[in-house]
């Protein structure tokens, strides 16, 4: 961006331009990615380029000699036009495209704050300190299933989004008793499995690369009918989507956007449970380091703190009653750990509360 230009970016306008990003590859490391965290000085980071810079006359071939020192003048032109780094920090992507000889070079402040500071030169710009960013934190997975009919869903940031919408060919009853009855039922019971099968794997599709994620926080499974019931005991999903599944099943009488949006209605309380089931989970998991001596949690103001500047703190704690919650939320999301807040009424709150409501859970033993 040129001098003068806003440079701090939204969530919106991050997700298009990484789009553009990815579509960029070199075949020699010539693309030059930076992140720079709030706080570092500015004189460090044109230090660095500047010494990178002296270094380029070791690259052997002139092409890529040549586009690597484009690439570095380019961030230190864009580096020097100002003079202190943003709050949320600043992230530079330089660099040229070999083969049609376009060259791009950005600097702006991403909508979170920028957890590392970080220089490279790849065959691709190294995006992925960025990809979170664009992604809700949260997620609720939801299916409206029928017979016939099923809509697949999810619950992100407050916005409900249609995923998939799967139809089915079940025919209705036969009026002919006997053998033949019991023929044609034993037809529809496998029309009708098979057609959860197709439920199934289309949730599991859309669902388990939120779970690998570590966004999906539940799933709220409903229906006009016993449908929903059968779908749920025949254990279509994939064993861990199973398990997020709520045992308090939705009555819902649409499909579609309008099914989706009556069951996030009528099923409040099963998000909120969910959300209090992984606090309960995460806190249990704390207790268990604490027993074992793992190394693996830390615990206290000072303690936390030190751990979070220093990147281990795979999962934060927060008590819900803490007066200074959000800025321990600002401070864990920053240093990319994961958030948990405890709620007032989980029955180990108070316990936890000897700690000063506020703790870790480790990415690595560590010690101040």
């Amino acid at each position: 961006m040129e001098l003068g230009e806003r440079i701090q970016l939204t969530r919106e306008e991050l997700a298009t331009l990484l789009k553009e990003l990815k579509n960029w590859s070199a075949p020699a490391t010539v693309l030059l990615s930076l992140y720079v965290p709030p706080g570092r000085p500015m004189s460090d980071v044109l230090q660095l380029l500047r010494q990178e810079y002296a270094i380029t006359d070791n690259i052997k071939l002139k092409r890529t000699r040549q586009a690597v020192k484009r690439a570095l003048s380019g961030a230190i032109e864009r580096i020097q036009m100002i003079q202190k780094v943003p709050p949320n920090g600043l992230v530079v992507f330089c660099g040229e495209n070999m083969d049609s000889g376009d060259f791009m070079c950005i600097m702006f402040s991403p909508p979170e704050k920028v957890p590392v500071f970080y220089y490279r030169t790849e065959k691709s710009f190294i995006t992925s300190f960025l990809e979170d960013m664009i992604e809700e934190k949260d997620a609720i997975g939801i299916i409206i299933v029928e017979r016939d009919q099923a809509t697949i869903g999810v619950l992100k940031g407050g916005r409900i989004e249609v995923l998939d919408e799967v139809e089915g060919f079940v025919p209705g009853k036969h009026e002919k008793g006997g053998q033949s009855q019991r023929r044609y039922e034993r037809i529809i019971e496998q029309l009708v499995d098979e057609f959860f099968k197709r439920v199934g794997e289309s949730a599991n599709m859309h669902f388990v690369p939120l779970l690998e994620k570590g966004i999906l926080k539940g799933i709220i499974l409903g229906g006009p009918g016993y449908a929903k019931v059968d779908f749920h005991k025949g254990n279509y999903l994939d064993y861990r989507l199973q398990q997020l599944v709520s045992p308090e099943l939705v009555d819902v009488a649409y499909q579609g956007y309008e099914g989706l949006k009556e069951a996030v209605m009528k099923a409040q309380n099963v998000v909120q449970a969910q959300l209090y089931r992984e606090a309960s989970e995460t806190l249990e998991e704390f207790k268990l380091h604490l027993v074992q001596l793992s190394g693996l949690a830390v615990y206290g103001e000072k303690e936390v703190s030190l751990a979070l500047e220093a990147g281990a703190v795979k999962v934060l704690l927060i008590h819900q009653e803490r007066d200074d919650i959000n800025k321990w939320k600002e401070l864990g999301e920053a240093k990319g750990a994961k958030v948990i807040v405890i709620p007032a009424g989980l029955p180990e709150a108070e316990w936890f509360k000897e700690f000063a409501g506020v703790a870790g859970i480790l990415r690595y033993k560590w010690s101040p």
